[in-house]
């Protein structure tokens, strides 16, 4: 009996320009555009800026997804078309669902900005199932003492969304996941939750063993179905994620998802039009639609 390899792909993030920063991309990947629900993951930082710089994404549009905002380090002002104002501080969540249309805007807030610092965190999007594409937009936010911690010889399990390790999480979601932000002391085990269709993990910081073999971080481990459990071989840093997959094919084009490519459509129209709308406090720029893309990138 030939044995699968419970690593299926292994993930190298590519660099990309968000503007002010520069991010690690790890989703959408050529061979791997989606793992579950997730189709988008990028790692900030950490950078370090100094007084009177830090990160400005200017107001842009959104449909068919949820942004998670999760932080490590730093503070974030994230607003929006619905008029919703928030500092993101590290450990909380914001979670965004575009739904039918909704623009924003994330920007280091001016008392930090003043002095030097650091932001590091991550940012990943959550396609929606196409029964909630088009419902009306929402915002909601979580403060990090809300996020369920669990602790188990030696490993520190924040369960920031989803369901895994007997906690789930007070974050809104529409369809089966799991977002854990895990922490391992060197010679600890852990078992990835195998509840779910698809799974991988992305590991920040350190070196773990996965069915005798060994990763060292940055990467981004795609795993196969089956029992799969990481030792840490150092202390480490981990991100795992997952979900069950979305019955539709899901389309990708700059910001926009959908299941129709006639939606991404419309939507190119509507923020050429801007009719998205202003953005309460931040009504002055934004992001004008990038004409070289072609679109309808099936995902």
């Amino acid at each position: 009996m030939i044995s699968t390899p419970l690593i299926e792909l292994t993930i190298h993030s590519r660099e990309a320009d968000i503007g002010s920063l520069k991010v690690h991309r790890l989703l959408p990947w050529r061979e791997r555009r989606m793992v579950g629900p997730f189709i988008f993951l990028d790692h900030m930082g950490p950078a370090s800026f100094s007084g009177g710089q830090g990160m400005d994404v200017l107001p842009h549009p959104h449909i068919g997804l949820s942004t998670v905002t999760y932080l490590f380090e730093g503070d974030v002002v994230h607003r929006d078309t619905l008029g919703s104002t928030q500092h993101i501080k590290p450990g909380d969540i914001n979670l965004m669902t575009a739904a039918r249309g909704i623009a924003h805007s994330e920007r280091t807030g001016p008392e930090t900005k003043a002095h030097p610092h650091r932001i590091h965190g991550l940012q990943s999007w959550v396609a929606l199932p196409k029964e909630q594409e088009e419902q009306a937009p929402e915002f909601n936010h979580y403060a990090q003492e809300n996020i369920p911690e669990v602790r188990e010889r030696g490993v520190i399990l924040k369960v920031a969304a989803g369901e895994a390790y007997g906690v789930k999480s007070p974050v809104k979601t529409y369809s089966p996941l799991f977002y854990v932000d895990a922490f391992l002391d060197a010679g600890s085990t852990l078992e990835i939750p195998p509840a779910y269709a698809e799974r991988a993990l992305y590991l920040i910081e350190g070196t773990l063993r996965i069915g005798g073999q060994s990763i060292s971080a940055p990467v981004f481990p795609v795993f196969s179905p089956g029992k799969v459990v990481i030792e840490a071989v150092t202390p480490a840093h981990v991100i795992l994620l997952g979900g069950d997959p979305l019955p539709e094919p899901r389309y990708i084009w700059w910001n926009f998802v959908s299941s129709s490519k006639d939606r991404i459509e419309q939507a190119k129209e509507d923020w050429k039009a801007q009719k998205f709308g202003k953005i309460p406090g931040d009504e002055k720029e934004f992001v004008p639609l990038p004409e070289i893309q072609k679109s309808g990138n099936k995902v």
